[in-house]
């Protein structure tokens, strides 16, 4: 079945208003947004504190969308069923956070969630080749991880373009999803590496014209450069 064409926009929420999750979750929605990334950090695998399971579980209630876990933790496995249990219907772990990533991407399916791996800028494609038919998602981090607001790495590209041939070539459908840096001026060039779902965090709460105004001028990007 191979990789997906349709172009979704995932916000990152570290830019939000933490005292005002649940609202921040709200018009999220309103502006447009496909699903929402929970950038789950642990202070160990990247220099950031972020995120715990409780924090997610509380405004669960605030959305329909569907809520994705970026685990940049150690040894994620043992969290796994708290993320799933807080809401979320993907967890996504990193290829360098884990010893036997097999088993840790079972373990995600044995939880009840779909299976993301992400790679960091320096980790080869070839990482998640012989994984590939447990991964629905693969994300390509196009900054290091850690922080928001972070200039996207061009160089990614041919990583974004072998994630793509991976996973057309696989038989079942898998997302390529691109994280980092992600605006309305490095959209098109995401897109036309492969890229069909981009998390956006500071372009889109830092855009003049608002949250809605932002989700459609990158998509529309997006869109543009693949048709």
């Amino acid at each position: 079945m191979g990789a997906t064409e349709e172009i979704l926009i995932i916000p990152s929420v570290l830019p939000a208003d933490y005292s005002q999750l649940g609202k921040a979750i709200i018009e999220l929605e309103e502006a447009g947004v496909d699903r929402i990334q929970w950038d789950v950090m642990d202070g160990v695998f990247v220099p950031n504190l972020t995120f715990g399971p409780d924090i997610i579980a509380s405004v669960r209630k605030d959305t329909s969308l569907s809520f994705e876990a970026h685990l940049m933790i150690v040894e994620p496995d043992q969290y796994f069923t708290n993320y799933v249990n807080a809401g979320c219907d993907l967890l996504i772990v990193h290829a360098e956070s884990t010893r036997h990533l097999h088993r840790s991407l079972s373990k995600v399916k044995e939880a009840g969630a779909k299976v993301g791996v992400a790679l960091n800028p320096a980790t080869p494609i070839e990482a998640i080749e012989n994984v590939i038919d447990l991964v629905d998602l693969i994300l390509i981090m196009t900054v290091n991880p850690g922080f928001g607001g972070q200039a996207y790495i061009s160089t990614m590209s041919s990583k974004i373009r072998a994630a793509h041939e991976l996973a057309t070539l696989a038989d079942h459908e898998i997302e390529i999803e691109v994280d980092g840096g992600i605006s309305a001026s490095t959209a098109a060039h995401a897109a036309s590496a492969g890229a069909r779902a981009l998390v956006a965090g500071s372009a889109l709460y830092r855009h003049p014209d608002g949250l809605k105004a932002a989700v459609s001028e990158i998509r529309e990007i997006a869109i543009a450069t693949i048709s």
